[in-house]
């Protein structure tokens, strides 16, 4: 199974994603995803990899803005 929704996340496709849903800030994601502040900066430093569940949600999210209901 390959399915793209599941791949980890890089730091650029973070901040991609956070732009593309409206995000301006790093406490704005993670109050909207609840995590703290500095698991989101982890993961824009690539100190850390982005949770695939994380990941999953922010492009579920992306294509879901993209549909035209």
């Amino acid at each position: 199974m390959n399915d793209p929704l599941l791949a980890s996340m890089s730091p650029e496709e973070l901040r991609s994603a956070m732009h593309a849903l409206g995000y301006r800030t790093q406490a704005d994601l993670a109050n909207a995803i609840g995590v703290s502040r500095s698991a989101v900066s982890l993961w824009l430093e690539g100190k850390v990899g982005v949770p695939r569940p994380v990941a999953m949600l922010l492009r579920m999210l992306i294509r879901a803005r993209r549909r035209d209901f």
